[in-house]
């Protein structure tokens, strides 16, 4: 198995981190923080990818995210994680949201990225961030399905400033690490 598609992030973890009230950023190794999430852990949670606009707000992360899992009829409480790529970790709009749901936000870098193989390739992601795609790519690398390809945020006025994508994990292999989030309050 290639590492684009390893069964953990293998940049940063960035969120809310379970019996802390910051957040945490550094290298994870196929690590991640938080405490474990029951049957997600490794059995097929859901990991939403998600590339964004600079400045984005989180409402508009939230909302895309909230909107696809309602159409998709999938629930809020299988997130285990956001994924994106690495410029955009300290983005508030993804910070946001990914606290908004209870869940870390994995990084992956631009090369990672560009090596897994997505449908909805973009030219202007490539121009902007290095790979072809960030959305369908982030939520991809962890290995698993996609379940919801690439959409787009409808902001009132302006061009869209999100897209996200959803892929269900792969169940765990030995080979791979459990996804593990903080717990919901």
């Amino acid at each position: 198995m290639n590492d684009a598609m390893a069964g953990s992030p293998s940049g940063s973890t960035t969120g809310p981190t379970a019996g802390t009230s910051g957040t945490r950023t550094g290298p994870t190794a196929g690590t991640t923080t938080g405490t474990t999430a029951g049957s997600a852990a490794g059995s097929g949670g859901l990991v939403v990818g998600v590339g964004a606009s600079r400045g984005v707000p989180a409402d508009e992360v939230h909302g895309l995210i909230e909107e696809a899992l309602r159409d998709a009829r999938l629930p809020a409480a299988d997130v285990v994680a956001l994924a994106t790529v690495d410029v955009k970790a300290a983005e508030p709009g993804l910070l946001g949201a990914a606290e908004r749901l209870g869940v870390p936000l994995w990084t992956y870098s631009s090369e990672r990225l560009a090596r897994v193989p997505v449908e909805n390739r973009s030219r202007a992601a490539l121009r902007a961030v290095g790979t072809p795609s960030v959305a369908e790519a982030a939520a991809l690398a962890g290995g698993g399905q996609l379940l919801i390809p690439k959409r787009r945020s409808a902001p009132s006025g302006r061009p869209a400033g999100v897209t996200c994508a959803i892929a269900r994990l792969g169940l765990r292999t030995s080979s791979t690490t459990a996804v593990t989030r903080p717990q919901r309050t």
